[in-house]
């Protein structure tokens, strides 16, 4: 043991070249390497340059960039995720492939002693040749890998996986609450589109998580123990969960250009509306929400991404909005520091995507939580707050994945009215798993015992 502890780890970090995949990646290199260890971080250039401040062990943790090969159908420049619409991602994929060699040679120079990875599939092919261990880490919920890219999904090989067979949920599967209804199951169909070069997303996925020395999860076991279980089960593989890893909150409330009109307004009034950096509505979508904030009559604050038809949120307004709503409401179509805004005094509910990210800052935050959901992923993150952990109301929607502005203002209002029997029931609830998750030793709890099993698989490694 104690050798153990003295043993200091060099891991190499090539995350998928999302935001919403490196800068869990980086908070995970934080937290290592708050604890003595050296990473070496693989990310395209462009990527460095908006992920760099958030390093905030720079003696530890150096940044590699890549040079990111241009793929036809891709715009020019195209590194991330962000530079491009989701239907290219595909493309993207084959980008980051063609980065392999580039990717070796800095393994071969750097000779970490593991390597994390995602989506690059093939890190395994180079590790086991140079004696490093790969850890196969994935930043979304284990619903979503259980669910989707087990081995027992059986998804053919020679045509696209039909919607009867992702009706039926892998054999084995432990959960009945956290489940795509029937109209939603076409929300995982991409796990048998191509994602990359003669490369399905579900092969890819599959391959990456088979191929490793150990799967890891950014979960807890308190709330996915039985879907990680399952998911090492169906694997044959270890699973070490990282817990959480979070951020340390903002020591300050909310500064800049929002701070002052945040301040005008009563606490708990606000309600703040995001929904990542990927998900972008139709107009008339993104007009009906607009809508639906106006029924509500309070306050609040919207960063979408401007609709699919327009330039700029401002074109995308619905007729006489802005005279209506006047100070009590505010629209932006860039990026904000969602924790900030969430830790703000004022704001007391958060309409969000339940993207992986934003499920754990709203859980860490003091709001209610109301969910829109897109993709199957944050159907499923959606499924695990509202039915299993009941902290969380979802916004109704049509079969088609319409939702009007009634529906809307109605999910805002159950839970933001003091006297309604849901909103107490989801405070409530929200304020026990909150208690679990901030307590001090909950999430270094984690992150030691996680340290502890890399440096365990380093040595059993080096006496082999």
């Amino acid at each position: 043991m104690a050798e153990c502890k003295s043993l200091e780890l060099h891991i190499a970090m090539f995350p998928w070249f999302a935001t919403g995949h490196m800068t869990p990646f980086l908070h995970l290199s934080n937290e290592i390497a708050k604890r003595g260890h050296k990473i070496t971080f693989i990310l395209p250039k462009k990527a460095q340059i908006q992920l760099q401040h958030l390093n905030l062990h720079p003696n530890f943790i150096t940044f590699h960039p890549l040079t990111i090969p241009h793929v036809d159908g891709l715009p020019l420049g195209a590194e991330t995720a962000s530079d491009i619409s989701i239907s290219l991602v595909h493309l993207l994929a084959i980008a980051m492939d063609r980065t392999r060699e580039q990717v070796e040679n800095i393994f071969r120079a750097k000779t970490p002693d593991m390597v994390f990875y995602d989506n690059a599939h093939w890190i395994p092919e180079i590790t086991k040749q140079l004696g490093i261990k790969s850890i196969c880490y994935n930043v979304v919920s284990a619903a979503s890998l259980a669910i989707a890219v087990v081995p027992t999904r059986n998804v053919p090989k020679d045509r696209a996986i039909t919607k009867e067979e992702l009706k039926q949920l892998p054999i084995g599967y432990p959960s009945s609450t956290i489940v795509l209804r029937s109209h939603e199951v076409d929300s995982l169909s991409f796990i048998s589109l191509p994602f990359g070069d003669g490369i399905t997303f579900y092969d890819r996925i599959t391959t990456a998580m088979k191929e490793s020395d150990v799967i890891s999860i950014r979960t807890c076991q308190e709330m996915e123990g039985q879907l990680c279980d399952y998911v090492g089960n169906q694997f044959g593989k270890s699973v070490l969960l990282t817990g959480p890893v979070l951020p340390e909150p903002a020591k300050s409330p909310s500064k800049g250009i929002w701070a002052t009109w945040l301040d005008g307004f009563e606490p708990g009034s606000m309600v703040f509306c995001a929904f990542g950096s990927q998900i972008i509505l139709k107009k008339k979508q993104f007009q009906e929400l607009l809508l639906g904030f106006e029924l509500i009559g309070l306050p609040f604050l919207i960063a979408l991404k401007p609709p699919m038809e327009c330039a700029t949120v401002e074109e995308a307004l619905p007729n006489g909005f802005k005279e209506r709503v006047k100070e009590r409401g505010r629209v932006l179509g860039d990026w904000v520091e969602q924790p900030l805004i969430l830790s703000h005094p004022s704001v007391g509910c958060f309409v969000s995507h339940c993207g992986f990210g934003s499920m754990w800052e709203s859980l860490m935050s003091n709001c209610q939580i109301v969910l829109v959901p897109h993709l199957g992923d944050q159907i499923l993150n959606t499924r695990l707050l509202v039915e299993e952990m009941k902290v969380a109301v979802e916004v109704e929607r049509e079969d088609s994945g319409w939702f009007s502005r009634k529906s809307l203002s109605k999910a805002i209002k159950s839970v933001m009215d003091k006297d309604n029997e849901v909103g107490i029931m989801v405070k409530k609830n929200h304020a026990k798993w909150k208690e679990i998750l901030a307590k001090p030793d909950f999430m270094s709890g984690y992150m030691d015992k996680f340290v502890q099993n890399l440096q365990d698989l380093v040595l059993v490694n080096k006496k082999a």
